[in-house]
């Protein structure tokens, strides 16, 4: 599990260096274009163990981690691990708010249950 925090924290850091340098634009191609590993397993890492992962690498994070930032290097953890894994980001008109979120299948992976029904989906990638 070990092994699994720091590369989600070096993901996190990656991650905050694509958004603060460059664009939305280059995070949403990064994740787009990333592909699913294919194993022979996948249950060798459940997608649980790859999100509390995450979690705990935002934990040890020097600062605060964004939803799309926490939500994208789940994505790309959860894709390297052979998961079919969507970011989707959402909105609420009012009070207006963004957020990110990771589902595979269809099943939010990352949040609420029932995050999928506050928020009105504008994009899965």
């Amino acid at each position: 599990m070990t092994i699994l925090v720091i590369e989600s924290w070096l993901l996190l850091c990656y991650l905050e260096f694509v958004m603060k340098w460059s664009s939305f634009n280059k995070l949403y191609g990064l994740v787009r274009h990333t592909t699913i590993r294919t194993l022979v397993d996948r249950r060798l890492r459940s997608y649980r163990d790859l999100c509390h992962a995450v979690d705990l690498a935002s934990v040890f994070y020097l600062k605060r981690v964004l939803c799309l930032q926490r939500s994208a290097a789940t994505t790309l953890l959860l894709r390297r691990y052979g998961w079919n894994a969507e970011l989707v980001l959402g909105a609420q008109i009012l009070p207006f708010k963004a957020h990110a979120w990771v589902e595979i299948d269809g099943i939010v992976a990352n949040d609420r249950p029932h995050i999928n029904q506050i928020y009105q989906i504008l994009d899965r990638c």
